[in-house]
C-alpha cells in the first residue's frame, strides 16, 4: 500500500512539472485563529478559470489533499485546499482525528463558518472565475461540502467522496443552490441506512439536482491510497477511485460548461 501512495504522489509531482503548476501555502484568518490552506494552479494558463475548493478528511490537511489540488490544477482549475482545523493542528492518530472531526460535526454552524471562510479565500484569487466554483471533499470533508451547500453557498456544485450524509437539520436542504454529486462505497459500514434514506428524502423534498453513485465492493475511504484496511471498514479501492475521479470530471464539465 505504501507503494501505491508513493506512486500517487509521484504522479501528482510529474503532472506539476509537466504543466508548470504553481503551488503555495496560504494563511487566512477565522476569528482569532490562523489557518494554512494550499493553493495550486497552472501558471501557463491566462485569465479567470473555474475554482475548486478541496476539503480534507479527518486527519486534516495532508499531502493527499495537496496532491489532489495539483491534479485539479493540471485539469485547468484553480484548486484551494481548506484548513478546517487551523494552522499546526494536525491529529497524531485516529483517536485525535475522531475528536477533532466530532467537534465540527456536532457543531454544524462552526463547521459551515470554517468552510465558507476557505471558500472566500478561493473566490478572491485573481485567476478564479467567481461564478464558476465547486467544492469536493473526502470523508469528513465529504460531509463538509454537503454542509457548505446546505449553508446556501453560491457555488455551482459539490462532490462528496465517501462523506457522511447525515444532517441534524434536514430542512436546510432547501438552502441548497447548487448541483450535488455523492460518490459512495456500496459496502461502507460507517453510513447507517437510516441516514442514507434521510439524505435522499432531504434532496427530494428540497428539489435539489442530485446524484448518488454507489461503487460495488468499495468501503469507506475508497479514494485514499494511504488507507490500508487497518481501520476496519475503510480501505483504498483503485477501481472506485478512478471511476469516481472520472465522474467528477464529467460533473465539472456539466456545471462549468
Amino acid at each position: 500500500m505504501k507503494k501505491i501512495a508513493a506512486l500517487f504522489a509521484l504522479l501528482a509531482t510529474a503532472l506539476s512539472v509537466r504543466a508548470a503548476i504553481h503551488t503555495q501555502t496560504v494563511d487566512y484568518k477565522i476569528g482569532d485563529s490562523t489557518c494554512e490552506g494550499y493553493l495550486a494552479y497552472d501558471d501557463a494558463l491566462k485569465g479567470p478559470r473555474p475554482g475548486v475548493l478541496v476539503v480534507h478528511q479527518w486527519m486534516g490537511l495532508t499531502d493527499y489533499e495537496q496532491n489532489r489540488c495539483v491534479m485539479l490544477a493540471h485539469l485547468g482549475y484553480v484548486a484551494f485546499a481548506a484548513d478546517i482545523y487551523s494552522k499546526g493542528v494536525r491529529p497524531k492518530d485516529y483517536s485525535e482525528a475522531g475528536a477533532l472531526a466530532t467537534k465540527y460535526k456536532t457543531d454544524r454552524t462552526l463547521f459551515r463558518q470554517h468552510l465558507n471562510a476557505a471558500l472566500d479565500v478561493l473566490r478572491k484569487q485573481p485567476n478564479v472565475d467567481a461564478k464558476r466554483i465547486a467544492a469536493i471533499g473526502y470523508c469528513f470533508g465529504g460531509t463538509g461540502v454537503l454542509e457548505l451547500a446546505r449553508s446556501g453557498a453560491d457555488i455551482a456544485g459539490v462532490v462528496s467522496f465517501h462523506g457522511g450524509l447525515d444532517s441534524p437539520t434536514p430542512a436546510d436542504g432547501k438552502n441548497i443552490k447548487c448541483k450535488v454529486l455523492v460518490c459512495h462505497g456500496a459496502d461502507d459500514p460507517f453510513e447507517r441506512p437510516a441516514d442514507m434514506e434521510a439524505f435522499e428524502n432531504e434532496m427530494r423534498n428540497a428539489n435539489v439536482d442530485w446524484q448518488l453513485i454507489m461503487y460495488g465492493g468499495a468501503v469507506h475511504a475508497f479514494t485514499q491510497p494511504m488507507v490500508d484496511g487497518s481501520l476496519k471498514g475503510a480501505k483504498y479501492n483503485e477501481r472506485a477511485d478512478k471511476r469516481s475521479w472520472l465522474l467528477m470530471q464529467s460533473f465539472f464539465n456539466e456545471i462549468f460548461k
